[in-house]
């Protein structure tokens, strides 16, 4: 008995639609709340009003820790992609002696519990006073932005033809020239995606910054959270909103610019 190709085709697509519903369902539960008009948080909504948009872009300590939050990332990005450009240079261009264990280090934060990781960071920056600051929640997420970036920069550097930069070695440049000219630009792909990760891993941390702020240096999420402390409304859903359309327009960003795919 011979297999319709037609309904193979059709039992694979609507897999492939119940899947995407079920990973999607969440989002799209909160963008509905996110119009709902009661003080609290249901499922169906009773009416549909844009209210809690209006509330969240009045709401002066979201709209405060929002700036922050978004100066950190900016911050944080920056850094890591520095820093991520110097390792990821060191471990493929160069061999030395503990470089498997660099390696280990690197991957480390990815096999950690975030909330481990959290107290590991929060017993590291303590004695040297940095709770609840600006240096402190910036050093505490470079630590876990750090290993995205150097993996993503590293996968463009081993795609980079290292005969290009001998060329150009051959033909007088300076390795300072080389790196400039020749180097960086052909790993700007994986330079402009691990920035824009670090950025994002660092806006919409939580569970780590929960750690290290309390009142003075408070991101966004952290705002969140204590919110939800006293009240659950709306409001929350409509933010949620907000900052999922901002990571999506992030992304659609670098999609257009350099594409996602040639970017990792």
């Amino acid at each position: 008995m011979q297999s319709n190709p037609l309904l193979g085709r059709i039992a694979w697509n609507t897999l492939i639609a119940l899947l995407y519903l079920f990973l999607l369902a969440p989002i799209i539960v909160v963008f509905i709340i996110s119009f709902d008009t009661r003080q609290y948080l249901a499922f169906p909504p009773e009416s549909f009003s844009f209210g809690s948009y209006v509330k969240v872009f009045q709401n002066v300590k979201f709209i405060s820790a929002f700036w922050r939050s978004l100066i950190i990332g900016a911050i944080v990005g920056f850094v890591a992609v520095s820093a991520g450009m110097l390792l990821s240079l060191s471990l493929v261009r160069h061999h030395f002696r503990g470089k498997a264990a660099v390696n280990f280090l690197i991957l480390a934060p990815f096999l950690v519990p975030h909330i481990v990781l959290a107290v590991g960071i929060m017993l590291v920056i303590a004695p040297l006073g940095l709770l609840d600051s600006y240096p402190g929640i910036v050093l505490a997420h470079l630590g876990i932005t750090i290993p995205y970036t150097v993996r993503t920069i590293t996968m463009s550097l081993m795609a980079v033809d290292t005969r290009i930069e001998e060329a150009a070695l051959v033909h007088g440049a300076s390795p300072r020239m080389v790196f400039w000219r020749i180097t960086l630009p052909l790993v700007r792909p994986g330079l402009i995606a691990g920035g824009v990760i670090a950025f994002l891993i660092s806006f919409d941390e939580a569970t780590i910054s929960l750690f290290i702020v309390s009142v003075k240096a408070s991101t966004l999420p952290t705002e969140i959270y204590h919110y939800l402390e006293y009240s659950t409304d709306p409001q929350i859903a409509a933010l949620s909103v907000v900052l999922i359309l901002i990571s999506v327009g992030v992304v659609m960003v670098v999609e257009k610019l350099i594409g996602l795919r040639k970017a990792l």
